[in-house]
């Protein structure tokens, strides 16, 4: 599919899946597609590998990292066995909507799982203090008013196409940014 077809077909036009998925039948379609059949689809599942395989991709992996970062595959290993299968398959927090602040930006637990998955990351929550109350020049009054330049300045719109705002709009006014 040409890059012009999937902008008028919209993501889940009414003829086309995303790429890797199937068509699966048909459901009635919402936003500027309402009313027009639009395909159900389904991610199509890639063959399962077998343990030795995934085995070896992992160890490869730990090889790789080693060497990137001059430290001995055992201590990989080691952190590996410290950590249990669950906490290995989650996805981060800050990835899903469990770090994410419904008023915008990442919560607490989002924060903590960037960093986790960043380490020497000096993430922090947002400074939602109203400006007034901010003593001019201090340090949450210089993060506030350079993230309101930056996030201020990032393309993109401040409404969904239902009316709804965008995570920008809704971390700019989090941070009251005015």
């Amino acid at each position: 599919m040409r890059a012009n077809e999937f902008i008028t077909e919209g993501v889940a036009g009414p003829k086309n899946c995303w790429p890797g998925h199937k068509k699966v039948g048909t459901q009635p379609g919402t936003g500027k597609n309402k009313g027009k059949p639009v395909n159900k689809c389904e991610k199509i599942k890639k063959e399962e590998l077998t343990l030795d395989e995934q085995f070896d991709i992992i160890e490869e992996m730990v090889e790789q990292l080693s060497e990137e970062h001059g430290v001995d595959p055992d201590v990989i290993w080691e952190d590996f066995d410290s950590v249990n299968d669950e906490e290995l398959l989650e996805t981060a927090a800050w990835r899903r909507s469990a770090g994410k602040s419904k008023k915008g930006g990442l919560n607490a637990k989002g924060v903590a799982s960037y960093r986790r998955e960043h380490p020497g990351s000096k993430l922090q929550t947002a400074v939602t203090t109203k400006p007034s109350k901010l003593k001019a020049g201090s340090k949450s009054a210089k993060r506030r008013k350079s993230f309101c330049a930056r996030m201020g300045g990032v393309k993109g719109p401040m409404k969904k196409p239902n009316g709804k705002p965008t995570r920008k709009a809704l971390a700019l006014r989090k941070w009251n940014c005015e």
